[in-house]
Protein backbone atom coordinates (compact mmCIF):
# COMPACT_ATOMS: atom_id res chain seq x y z
CA UNK A 1 0.00 0.00 0.00
CA UNK A 2 0.99 3.89 -1.15
CA UNK A 3 2.85 5.30 2.05
CA UNK A 4 -0.12 7.73 1.02
CA UNK A 5 -2.56 5.52 1.91
CA UNK A 6 -1.42 5.95 5.77
CA UNK A 7 -1.85 9.16 8.36
CA UNK A 8 1.02 11.38 8.15
CA UNK A 9 1.91 14.45 10.20
CA UNK A 10 1.07 18.36 9.22
CA UNK A 11 2.57 21.66 11.13
CA UNK A 12 3.64 21.77 14.54
CA UNK A 13 2.03 24.36 16.67
CA UNK A 14 4.09 26.14 19.36
CA UNK A 15 3.19 29.06 21.49
CA UNK A 16 6.23 31.48 21.69
CA UNK A 17 7.08 34.31 23.67
CA UNK A 18 9.07 36.00 21.51
CA UNK A 19 7.41 34.91 18.20
CA UNK A 20 9.49 37.39 15.38
CA UNK A 21 12.67 36.12 17.05
CA UNK A 22 11.86 31.91 17.12
CA UNK A 23 10.21 33.07 13.71
CA UNK A 24 13.58 34.27 12.44
CA UNK A 25 15.41 31.19 14.35
CA UNK A 26 13.49 28.32 12.39
CA UNK A 27 13.69 30.29 9.02
CA UNK A 28 17.96 30.66 9.49
CA UNK A 29 18.26 27.46 10.81
CA UNK A 30 15.87 25.54 7.79
CA UNK A 31 15.93 27.88 5.09
CA UNK A 32 12.37 27.94 6.05
CA UNK A 33 9.75 30.48 4.60
CA UNK A 34 7.89 32.96 6.98
CA UNK A 35 4.25 33.88 6.61
CA UNK A 36 2.45 36.49 8.79
CA UNK A 37 -0.80 34.86 8.69
CA UNK A 38 -2.11 38.23 11.84
CA UNK A 39 -0.34 39.57 14.09
CA UNK A 40 -0.06 37.00 16.47
CA UNK A 41 0.63 33.44 14.25
CA UNK A 42 3.46 33.26 11.79
CA UNK A 43 3.89 30.07 9.78
CA UNK A 44 6.98 28.55 8.50
CA UNK A 45 7.07 26.65 5.28
CA UNK A 46 9.66 24.27 3.02
CA UNK A 47 8.27 25.36 -0.76
CA UNK A 48 4.72 25.87 0.52
CA UNK A 49 4.12 22.71 2.93
CA UNK A 50 3.77 24.33 5.98
CA UNK A 51 5.51 22.49 8.84
CA UNK A 52 5.47 24.81 11.82
CA UNK A 53 2.18 27.48 13.17
CA UNK A 54 3.96 30.02 15.72
CA UNK A 55 1.95 31.75 17.82
CA UNK A 56 2.65 34.27 19.90
CA UNK A 57 2.17 33.92 23.90
CA UNK A 58 4.26 36.55 25.49
CA UNK A 59 2.83 36.23 28.94
CA UNK A 60 3.00 32.62 29.48
CA UNK A 61 6.45 31.17 31.61
CA UNK A 62 8.99 28.87 29.52
CA UNK A 63 7.66 25.01 30.12
CA UNK A 64 10.35 23.79 32.22
CA UNK A 65 11.97 20.41 31.23
CA UNK A 66 10.42 18.32 33.50
CA UNK A 67 6.64 19.55 31.91
CA UNK A 68 4.66 17.04 30.14
CA UNK A 69 4.72 18.07 26.20
CA UNK A 70 6.97 18.61 23.27
CA UNK A 71 10.07 16.83 23.30
CA UNK A 72 11.48 17.55 19.58
CA UNK A 73 9.69 18.26 16.29
CA UNK A 74 11.76 16.29 13.59
CA UNK A 75 12.07 17.43 10.47
CA UNK A 76 12.71 14.73 7.97
CA UNK A 77 15.26 16.06 5.22
CA UNK A 78 15.28 14.28 1.85
CA UNK A 79 18.44 12.15 1.48
CA UNK A 80 22.16 12.10 3.31
CA UNK A 81 23.25 14.71 1.17
CA UNK A 82 20.74 17.05 1.79
CA UNK A 83 21.94 16.28 5.38
CA UNK A 84 25.51 16.66 4.89
CA UNK A 85 24.68 20.34 3.45
CA UNK A 86 22.04 21.16 6.41
CA UNK A 87 25.29 20.01 8.63
CA UNK A 88 27.80 22.44 7.05
CA UNK A 89 25.06 25.47 7.28
CA UNK A 90 24.15 24.55 10.93
CA UNK A 91 28.24 24.58 11.64
CA UNK A 92 28.47 28.39 9.88
CA UNK A 93 25.71 29.65 11.78
CA UNK A 94 27.95 27.91 14.85
CA UNK A 95 24.97 26.28 16.49
CA UNK A 96 25.14 23.44 19.10
CA UNK A 97 24.50 19.93 17.86
CA UNK A 98 23.82 16.16 19.79
CA UNK A 99 23.58 13.69 17.32
CA UNK A 100 22.52 9.84 17.11
CA UNK A 101 22.87 6.82 14.59
CA UNK A 102 19.73 5.11 14.83
CA UNK A 103 20.01 2.57 12.22
CA UNK A 104 17.11 3.29 10.19
CA UNK A 105 18.38 7.23 10.20
CA UNK A 106 20.95 9.43 11.18
CA UNK A 107 20.17 12.31 13.10
CA UNK A 108 21.22 15.83 14.48
CA UNK A 109 20.04 17.38 17.96
CA UNK A 110 19.64 20.75 19.20
CA UNK A 111 16.47 23.41 21.08
CA UNK A 112 15.39 26.74 20.01
CA UNK A 113 15.48 30.02 22.15
CA UNK A 114 12.83 28.71 24.27
CA UNK A 115 13.83 25.15 24.92
CA UNK A 116 11.81 23.52 22.58
CA UNK A 117 13.75 20.83 21.25
CA UNK A 118 14.49 19.91 17.14
CA UNK A 119 15.89 17.15 15.48
CA UNK A 120 16.64 17.11 12.12
CA UNK A 121 17.33 13.73 10.43
CA UNK A 122 17.48 11.66 7.46
CA UNK A 123 16.33 8.26 7.02
CA UNK A 124 18.68 5.11 5.82
CA UNK A 125 17.24 3.58 2.84
CA UNK A 126 14.08 1.49 3.77
CA UNK A 127 15.60 -1.98 2.57
CA UNK A 128 18.46 -1.80 4.96
CA UNK A 129 15.81 -1.32 8.28
CA UNK A 130 16.09 -4.55 10.26
CA UNK A 131 12.79 -5.88 11.49
CA UNK A 132 11.64 -8.72 13.55
CA UNK A 133 8.65 -10.05 15.17
CA UNK A 134 7.17 -6.49 14.18
CA UNK A 135 9.62 -4.20 16.06
CA UNK A 136 12.25 -2.27 14.32
CA UNK A 137 15.95 -2.23 15.48
CA UNK A 138 16.50 1.22 16.99
CA UNK A 139 19.68 2.33 18.94
CA UNK A 140 21.67 5.23 19.83
CA UNK A 141 25.61 5.37 17.88
CA UNK A 142 28.13 8.00 17.18
CA UNK A 143 27.27 9.42 13.57
CA UNK A 144 29.78 9.42 10.71
CA UNK A 145 30.12 12.93 10.62
CA UNK A 146 32.48 12.51 7.56
CA UNK A 147 30.39 10.42 5.62
CA UNK A 148 27.32 12.74 6.23
CA UNK A 149 29.31 15.96 4.79
CA UNK A 150 31.01 13.35 2.05
CA UNK A 151 27.21 12.18 0.70
CA UNK A 152 27.25 16.56 0.11
CA UNK A 153 30.02 16.70 -1.55
CA UNK A 154 31.80 18.65 1.53
CA UNK A 155 34.44 17.58 4.19
CA UNK A 156 36.05 19.35 7.30
CA UNK A 157 37.63 22.08 5.91
CA UNK A 158 34.41 23.02 4.09
CA UNK A 159 32.47 22.77 7.35
CA UNK A 160 30.70 26.22 8.18
CA UNK A 161 31.19 27.62 4.78
CA UNK A 162 28.28 26.22 3.11
CA UNK A 163 24.59 27.65 3.07
CA UNK A 164 21.27 26.94 3.00
CA UNK A 165 19.17 29.45 1.45
CA UNK A 166 15.51 27.27 1.44
CA UNK A 167 14.69 23.51 2.65
CA UNK A 168 14.15 20.95 0.54
CA UNK A 169 10.74 21.27 -1.21
CA UNK A 170 10.41 17.34 -0.07
CA UNK A 171 11.05 18.36 3.85
CA UNK A 172 8.38 17.30 6.14
CA UNK A 173 7.70 16.61 9.70
CA UNK A 174 8.85 13.12 9.56
CA UNK A 175 7.90 12.54 13.56
CA UNK A 176 7.04 14.39 16.51
CA UNK A 177 8.49 12.98 20.33
CA UNK A 178 6.35 13.85 22.99
CA UNK A 179 7.20 13.68 26.98
CA UNK A 180 4.13 11.61 29.10
CA UNK A 181 3.45 10.64 32.30
CA UNK A 182 3.61 6.82 31.05
CA UNK A 183 5.41 5.74 28.06
CA UNK A 184 3.32 2.68 28.73
CA UNK A 185 0.19 4.30 28.65
CA UNK A 186 0.81 6.78 26.23
CA UNK A 187 1.61 3.66 23.78
CA UNK A 188 -1.72 2.29 24.40
CA UNK A 189 -4.22 5.49 23.70
CA UNK A 190 -1.81 6.30 20.58
CA UNK A 191 -2.59 2.96 19.16
CA UNK A 192 -6.43 3.28 20.13
CA UNK A 193 -6.49 6.42 19.16
CA UNK A 194 -4.99 6.75 16.00
CA UNK A 195 -4.27 3.13 14.75
CA UNK A 196 -0.61 3.25 15.18
CA UNK A 197 1.65 0.48 15.68
CA UNK A 198 4.15 -0.05 18.36
CA UNK A 199 7.35 -0.56 16.56
CA UNK A 200 9.64 -0.12 19.44
CA UNK A 201 9.88 0.25 22.79
CA UNK A 202 13.06 1.16 25.13
CA UNK A 203 13.41 1.75 28.70
CA UNK A 204 11.24 4.95 29.53
CA UNK A 205 10.05 4.76 25.93
CA UNK A 206 7.80 3.52 22.96
CA UNK A 207 7.78 4.69 19.10
CA UNK A 208 5.17 3.91 16.77
CA UNK A 209 4.21 4.32 13.05
CA UNK A 210 2.01 3.74 10.31
CA UNK A 211 2.39 1.70 7.84
CA UNK A 212 5.80 0.49 8.43
CA UNK A 213 7.67 3.76 9.35
CA UNK A 214 10.15 3.74 11.85
CA UNK A 215 7.98 5.82 13.86
CA UNK A 216 5.84 8.95 13.29
CA UNK A 217 5.61 9.42 17.13
CA UNK A 218 7.56 9.08 20.42
CA UNK A 219 7.11 8.59 23.09
CA UNK A 220 9.07 9.13 26.50
CA UNK A 221 8.81 9.17 30.30
CA UNK A 222 12.09 10.49 31.15
CA UNK A 223 11.74 13.13 32.92
CA UNK A 224 8.16 13.57 33.69
CA UNK A 225 7.08 9.68 34.93
CA UNK A 226 4.17 9.49 36.88
CA UNK A 227 2.64 13.41 35.89
CA UNK A 228 -0.36 14.37 35.14
CA UNK A 229 -2.12 16.41 32.87
CA UNK A 230 -0.56 19.91 33.65
CA UNK A 231 -2.77 22.20 35.27
CA UNK A 232 -1.62 26.02 34.39
CA UNK A 233 -0.61 27.08 30.16
CA UNK A 234 3.29 27.58 29.58
CA UNK A 235 4.52 28.55 26.23
CA UNK A 236 5.71 25.25 24.16
CA UNK A 237 3.38 22.59 22.39
CA UNK A 238 0.29 23.99 22.07
CA UNK A 239 -0.52 20.92 19.16
CA UNK A 240 0.23 18.46 16.34
CA UNK A 241 -1.52 18.21 13.15
CA UNK A 242 -2.27 14.90 12.20
CA UNK A 243 -3.15 14.65 8.03
CA UNK A 244 -5.52 11.49 7.43
CA UNK A 245 -6.82 10.09 4.39
CA UNK A 246 -10.16 8.75 5.87
CA UNK A 247 -11.72 10.60 8.66
CA UNK A 248 -14.81 9.20 8.60
CA UNK A 249 -13.27 5.58 9.54
CA UNK A 250 -11.07 7.03 12.75
CA UNK A 251 -14.29 9.34 13.49
CA UNK A 252 -16.08 5.36 13.57
CA UNK A 253 -13.07 4.00 15.37
CA UNK A 254 -13.42 7.25 18.17
CA UNK A 255 -16.61 6.29 18.93
CA UNK A 256 -16.06 2.78 20.02
CA UNK A 257 -13.43 4.08 22.59
CA UNK A 258 -14.36 4.45 26.22
CA UNK A 259 -15.24 7.97 26.96
CA UNK A 260 -12.62 8.20 28.99
CA UNK A 261 -9.80 7.19 26.77
CA UNK A 262 -10.06 9.42 24.44
CA UNK A 263 -11.71 13.27 24.22
CA UNK A 264 -12.57 14.00 20.31
CA UNK A 265 -14.52 16.99 19.51
CA UNK A 266 -15.58 17.25 15.91
CA UNK A 267 -14.85 20.24 14.09
CA UNK A 268 -16.15 20.61 10.95
CA UNK A 269 -13.52 18.73 8.62
CA UNK A 270 -11.38 17.92 11.50
CA UNK A 271 -11.04 16.08 15.00
CA UNK A 272 -9.64 17.59 18.08
CA UNK A 273 -7.81 14.90 20.32
CA UNK A 274 -5.85 15.33 23.97
CA UNK A 275 -3.93 12.87 25.50
CA UNK A 276 -4.00 11.90 29.00
CA UNK A 277 -1.36 14.68 28.96
CA UNK A 278 -3.18 17.63 27.72
CA UNK A 279 -1.27 17.10 24.48
CA UNK A 280 -3.36 18.42 21.78
CA UNK A 281 -3.69 16.39 18.07
CA UNK A 282 -5.81 18.03 15.37
CA UNK A 283 -6.68 15.03 12.85
CA UNK A 284 -7.77 16.82 9.39
CA UNK A 285 -8.90 14.93 6.64
CA UNK A 286 -5.74 14.52 3.58
CA UNK A 287 -6.59 13.89 0.09
CA UNK A 288 -5.13 10.99 -1.39
CA UNK A 289 -3.31 11.52 -4.71
CA UNK A 290 -3.74 9.23 -7.40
Amino acid sequence: MSPAAYPSLGPVHLRVRDLPGVARFYAGLLGLQATALSGTQTQLSAQGTPLLLLEAAPDLPLAPHTRPGLFHTAFLLPSRAALGRWLAHAARLGVRLGSGDHLVSEAFYLNDPEGNGIEVYADRPRQDWQWSGGQVQMDTRAVDTAAVLGAAGLDARTLGRATVTAAPGSAVVGHVHLKVGSAAEAARWYAQALGLDVVARLPGAAFLSWGGYHHHFGLNEWHTAGQGRPQTPAAGLAGVTVLAPDLASLRARLDVLPDALVNAHPDGGSLNLEDPWGNRLTVNEARVLA
